[in-house]
């Protein structure tokens, strides 16, 4: 019992993560339009950015607010450095789809080279707090403290996007944006400023995964941003590729399976079990499990 209690948790921590990355996929592709190939960077950058705040900012290094503080610094430069990118590289390619893919696909290489290059290759351990580090009883279970960590900001991260689509003016904007871009603008709204916080938050979303990402594998990489994308696209096309709940569910799919699968069957498995479940949801869901049946 015990073992499945922690494979539970361990597979909803790691289903967090992937929805941390794959919520920002979904809200840019699902309300831009746009298949960001760099949203991995903006993981690698917060993973970064988190680790170095903690290294050289005054107090950040020390557990509980100045852990915060670190993943705080992390976060807001993922978030001005997805902003930028937005305003100077993507925002004059609305529309011409194979150029985004171009740019998103060359950016994601030259930002992971740049992290390459200022910091090396090596992976280096991230400094987490001894709280994270520490278990809690469950069922009987022995279950890390960073579990929880991840699984409460993935559930706030959820509600706060549905809450800000439905309930603010610029979610409503960005709403009427998606569709009739034009007749928004022929009503003297600025759909572009909207726009930009959306490609913003996603940028936040993944520079928040990363520095989460850090405190789970213990470690931060250049190259661990685009591993993780790898499962967010997967996870986003099974939850339907603009729906910020169905990535919600297929993320603890995907992160229930493969650690189940890893456990009972053998290390490597859970990996092919995930793309087995992509491929059964494309043959008989090709929408996703978030579309309609007609």
């Amino acid at each position: 019992m015990s073992t499945v209690v922690l494979l539970t948790v361990t597979g909803l921590g790691l289903a967090a993560l992937y929805f941390l990355v794959a919520s920002g996929l979904s809200l840019i592709f699902g309300l831009m339009g746009v298949l960001n190939f760099a949203h991995g960077a903006f993981l690698t950058i917060g993973a970064y950015g988190t680790w170095w705040a903690s290294e050289n900012l005054p107090g950040a290094g020390s557990g509980g607010w100045g852990f915060a503080l670190a993943v705080a610094f992390g976060v807001a430069v993922g978030t001005v450095v997805a902003a930028l990118i937005e305003l100077l590289l993507i925002r004059p390619l609305y529309e011409r789809h194979i150029e985004q893919v171009l740019v998103t696909v060359g950016l994601s290489l030259a930002l992971v080279a740049l992290v390459r290059a200022i910091w090396g290759a090596d992976p280096r351990p991230f400094p987490a707090p001894a709280w994270a580090e520490d278990t809690t009883s469950v069922l009987g279970a022995s279950v890390p403290n960073d579990r929880f960590l991840l699984i409460g900001s993935a559930v706030v991260v959820l509600l706060a996007v549905l809450a800000f689509l439905r309930y603010t003016r610029f979610g409503l904007v960005i709403r009427a944006g998606v569709e009739n871009r034009s007749m928004v603008t022929a009503l003297g709204i600025d759909v572009r400023r909207a726009f930009t916080l959306v490609f913003a938050l996603g940028g936040a979303f993944a520079a928040l995964a990363g520095a989460l990402g850090g405190v789970y594998l213990g470690s931060i990489s250049p190259g661990q941003g685009t591993s993780l994308l790898i499962f967010a696209f997967i996870v986003v096309v099974i939850g339907g590729m603009s729906s910020i709940t169905g990535a919600a569910v297929a993320a603890v799919l995907v992160g229930l399976v493969q650690q189940f699968a890893n456990y009972y069957a053998a290390s490597g498995v859970g990996d092919l079990s995930v793309v087995l479940l992509l491929a059964v949801v494309l043959l008989t869901r090709p929408g996703g499990l978030t579309a309609r049946v007609a």
